[in-house]
């Protein structure tokens, strides 16, 4: 049976190409993509601007369908038995349980992370993104069960964005009754209202892109600081401030991958705060700021990065959505579906924030 991918061959370069969809090696499992959306990570994986990915198969947020159990595989890992014809997610990265990271407990740490995805197309098992029409789950690959009432629009995003800001609000440790502000409402923006609301929080916006807005009012924002009427840093910052009775932010979490949103929310937490690190990944020298490091001593701020999440948080991600995915419009962050041959205008579209999720439906 031949399968066909969405390669990176160059910055901005993809080409379909059509291999033998392989049969598992003993537990591994090969499934049929049903449906991929398109993160921000795509965007900087797309311009080759990912550290660590260049020439590979595009795509890692998706949801898929068993189409062959490699020997030995029999649950998934949450110990559900699993079946051909079963939906089924899993975290787009490797977990080896052997480098010194995983020795440590640091899962999402992973040495060999990307050791799969980071390979050409050409290689085994070719079938190493998510836009594909087949994704091959290696043998030391997180996977889990989809409940049967949770739809593929709903769930495909699970896997990246909704455990990533999951985790790094458990981490991060908010709380009932703290205030949290989400700095932009892309998919991640997003996400994270809807986890934060339902853990009890009080959920300020900082977006300025109408239709964003729109979509974390439903999401489940309180509080909304239109960067349209706000339009200085200093002026939301203030807006904060009137918000949260004149301290600040008890969390601030960054996912818009603006450098300079990094520094601002330095200014919009309180004295004694927490801000979690997410959206900004790039490393190269025009992603550089400046600050003061006073600021941070002054305030006594704790700031902790998170790539990746621990891939039990998946599980976590896919209960979450079982109980809250219609209180949400999660069917709504895509505009359309796209083929694969549309891979590169469904990221440009990403990339011009016209829309929080679109998706890839080979």
């Amino acid at each position: 049976m031949k399968g066909r991918v969405a390669a990176l061959v160059g910055p901005e370069r993809v080409v379909i190409k059509e291999f033998d969809v392989p049969s598992p090696e003993p537990d591994a499992v090969v499934a049929k993509v049903r449906r991929a959306n398109t993160c921000g990570s795509e965007v900087h994986i797309y311009h080759h601007h990912h550290p660590l990915l260049r020439e590979c198969v595009l795509g890692h947020e998706f949801v898929g369908e068993i189409e062959a159990l490699g020997e030995g595989v029999e649950t998934d890992y949450a110990g559900e038995k699993v079946s051909v014809g079963d939906r089924i997610i899993a975290p787009y990265y490797r977990t080896c349980r052997k480098c010194p990271a995983c020795l440590k407990g640091d899962f999402n740490l992973c040495q060999k992370a990307y050791s799969f995805w980071s390979q050409a197309a050409e290689e085994f098992p070719h079938f190493t993104g998510a836009f594909a029409t087949h994704y091959y789950i290696q043998p030391d690959q997180y996977f889990y069960k989809v409940p049967d009432t949770v739809p593929d629009e709903v769930v495909a995003g699970a896997n990246c964005g909704l455990s990533q800001v999951l985790y790094g609000l458990h981490e991060i440790g908010l709380s009932a009754g703290d205030s949290l502000v989400i700095q932009g409402a892309g998919g991640l923006g997003l996400y994270a209202a809807a986890v934060a609301r339902d853990m009890g929080a009080e959920v300020i916006v900082v977006e300025g892109i109408p239709e964003r807005i729109e979509l974390a009012k439903r999401f489940g924002a309180e509080h909304i600081v239109d960067m349209r009427e706000f339009e200085s840093a200093d002026e939301r910052i203030s807006e904060v401030q009137r918000l949260t009775n004149g301290y600040g932010a008890d969390v601030v979490l960054e996912v818009t991958g603006v450098p300079e949103a990094f520094v601002e929310a330095i200014g919009l937490v309180r004295p004694g705060g927490r801000i979690a690190e997410i959206g900004n990944v790039s490393v190269d020298k025009s992603h550089e700021i400046s600050l003061a490091p006073g600021l941070i001593t002054r305030k006594v701020i704790r700031i902790q990065g998170f790539v990746r999440y621990q891939p039990w948080f998946l599980h976590r991600a896919i209960r979450f959505l079982e109980r809250k995915h219609k209180d949400h419009p999660f069917d709504e962050l895509s505009d359309r579906e796209y083929s694969l041959e549309e891979a590169g205008e469904a990221i440009e579209r990403e990339e011009a924030r016209k829309v929080a999720r679109p998706a890839i439906v080979p």
